[in-house]
């Protein structure tokens, strides 16, 4: 099952890149990711076991994960249908100005859609330091391509600009593996592998300096990816350059995989019984991108930039509250859930409000109701969603991780994130209220306004069904999916 979990999207790539007509191409990439969720769907009810002597393992935390993703790539390929058509239609959309080539082939673009998710498979099933390593590295070069899509200097800076960070962060947590490498060598030079199960059944003959240094560079260098501050600043730059679809696809499921190998590492340490040093750093960096997020969302006026800013505060929050642990450590597991949903939903209707108003401006970008009914009633969700407001999943998780705070007598860490929170409500609620109110701002090719525009369903539905998601999830989980939150959070505690 595992073989097949990263052959087929793989196979799907291949397919893409030598497919001459666009149509197939589209087609081969909704049928890939059909059949990676039915695979990963099939893993949850019979798990697969281990491969190359426990290299490749799917346990709850790495399923999860991966649930979350094919989950969130199959709706995005859904979208991806309508959106290609619209490029092909439009393939250099008036607010991309200044530009020198055309968009990228189609067939580049879906080739590594299926490629990027194909990486992100290989890390959640990775259980070998290494080569979890590699799989992050390779979630970098495949989404890489897909930034720079529009093939305009802003994009080119963006991917740049990802790629420098990123590299940054990958060689730092390739030091950070070297480190808990070298913790796991005796003074004979037996080696203990650097596969998960055999390194956490080890923990106690670790070397603690040794192991702590190895965290600290895996976390920094992961962090970077993840979006934790202060090596962040890629994040806005790519989520804003990058297709919309792509967007949701990094913020929502690409952020996750990064601080899955944060929690592997997090998991030796709490195998050892003296998790208080991770804890702390957790607690620290969390706090902190929180708070790099709320100053720099109050100060936004770009929707798809704000989008990119709120996606560090989230990852803030599950940094957070796994260094709180107890049952915040549900509370992260919890809210990496309701965070992909509805962020995905947000990016995938801010790429509907980009095709029609060809601006990223909130300024430009007014009057959704009158022009795109359906979208702007779904941004409204989203943004209700990502706040954490009753009764979607968000506000559940949010509470979970609060409780917890004050359970473990972190009053002051607790007050703090409310602050953040509520100031992080409002800079949202001036953005959201005026994208959604007034007259739309009249253009060359638009000079009527209030005029309402037929929306296609390819652009309405997969948003629709993320928004479904998350509201669902305030009221009622699924038992075997609570089952595997449950193994998950249970993972991260005791360290397997």
């Amino acid at each position: 099952m595992i073989v097949a979990l990263l052959a087929t999207p793989l196979i799907g790539a291949v397919l893409a890149f030598v497919m001459p007509w666009e149509r197939p191409q589209r087609a081969i990439l909704v049928a890939a990711a059909s059949a990676h969720l039915a695979l990963v769907i099939a893993s949850i009810i019979e798990p697969p076991g281990s491969l190359i002597d426990g290299w490749l393992r799917a346990d709850d935390l790495g399923l999860y994960v991966l649930l979350v993703t094919s989950v969130l790539f199959w709706v995005a390929a859904v979208y991806a249908v309508g959106y290609l058509q619209r490029e092909a239609s439009d393939p250099r959309p008036d607010w991309i100005d200044g530009g020198l080539f055309s968009n990228a082939p189609q067939s580049v673009f879906t080739g590594y859609l299926l490629l990027f998710l194909g990486a992100m498979t290989l890390v959640t099933v990775s259980h070998h330091l290494g080569l979890l390593w590699v799989g992050v590295e390779a979630t970098t070069l495949t989404s890489a391509p897909l930034i720079y899509f529009h093939r305009h200097h802003r994009s080119l800076e963006a991917t740049w600009k990802y790629l420098l960070l990123g590299s940054v962060g990958i060689a730092l947590a390739l030091l950070g593996t070297f480190f808990i490498a070298v913790s796991a060598t005796s003074g004979d030079g037996t080696a203990v592998p650097m596969v998960l199960e055999d390194l956490i059944a080890a923990a106690d003959g670790l070397d603690t300096t040794w192991l702590h240094a190895g965290f600290l560079f895996l976390l920094v260098g992961y962090g970077t990816k993840m979006g934790l501050a202060p090596l962040h600043t890629w994040l806005p730059d790519a989520h804003s350059e990058a297709p919309s679809l792509v967007s949701a696809l990094m913020s929502g499921a690409l952020l996750n995989t990064a601080f899955l190998g944060i929690l592997r590492a997090y998991q030796i340490i709490g195998a050892t019984g003296d998790s208080q040093f991770a804890s702390q750093l957790l607690i620290g960096f969390g706090l902190l991108s929180m708070f790099v997020a709320t100053v720099f969302m109050l100060l936004q006026n770009d929707f798809k930039r704000i989008l990119a800013y709120s996606s560090v505060e989230h990852m803030g929050i599950v940094a957070l509250a796994v260094g709180i642990g107890g049952s915040a450590s549900f509370g992260a597991i919890f809210h990496v859930l309701n965070h992909s949903l509805a962020k995905g939903l947000l990016f995938l209707i801010a790429g509907n409000a980009l095709a029609y108003f060809h601006s990223t401006s909130v300024r430009g970008a007014r009057g959704m109701f009158k022009v795109l009914p359906i979208s702007a009633a779904l941004w409204l969700i989203g943004f209700l969603a990502i706040t954490g407001t009753p009764p979607f999943g968000s506000f559940f998780s949010e509470f979970i991780i609060l409780q917890a705070m004050f359970e473990t007598g972190r009053n002051v860490v607790a007050v703090a994130y409310l602050v953040m929170l509520a100031l992080i409500f409002t800079a949202m609620t001036t953005v959201v209220l005026r994208m959604v109110q007034g007259e739309p701002p009249a253009t060359p090719d638009r000079t009527a306004t209030g005029t309402t525009r037929r929306e296609p369903w390819l652009s309405v539905l997969p948003p629709a069904l993320l928004a479904i998601g998350v509201l669902v999830t305030g009221f009622y989980l699924p038992p075997a999916i609570r089952t595997m939150m449950d193994g998950a959070a249970l993972l991260i505690e005791s360290g397997g």
